[in-house]
């Protein structure tokens, strides 16, 4: 198995038990202590954790088909989107500290970044 394949398979399966443990602990422990509105940006960084945590996977199978170095950069870009973007709408929504929303933004734009690499190396594997 390729190093990236193996990477992106650990960080995806890491990614996604802890997106279900985050998601418990919203669901169980922050739900009434928790304003509706902070609720809803908990729930939101949530949701993007997990589908960028199987995105990850995806990375991994692509990975394992292509030598591409853009394939290993679309992993690297979405594992930082997970840390930027849903991490910081978890803490905002669990502090309240609103400044970590400016960082957020960064994240999406990773998460972006991301998907426009694959679709690169979709395009045009054997280019890269």
């Amino acid at each position: 198995m390729k190093n990236v394949t193996r990477l992106f398979i650990i960080l995806g399966s890491l990614n996604a038990a802890l997106a279900v443990m985050l998601g418990a602990f919203g669901a169980h422990l922050l739900k009434n202590q928790l304003s509706e509105n902070l609720m809803a940006i908990f729930q939101t960084g949530n949701q993007y954790h997990f589908f960028h945590a199987l995105g990850l996977f995806a990375v991994a199978f692509i990975g394992s088909q292509t030598n591409s170095k853009l394939v290993k950069w679309s992993g690297f870009l979405m594992f930082a989107g997970i840390i930027l973007f849903s991490g910081s709408l978890y803490i905002l929504s669990i502090t309240g500290i609103k400044w970590l929303g400016a960082i957020t933004p960064i994240g999406g734009i990773a998460f972006i970044g991301a998907w426009i690499l694959l679709a690169i190396v979709g395009t045009k594997p054997d280019r890269f």
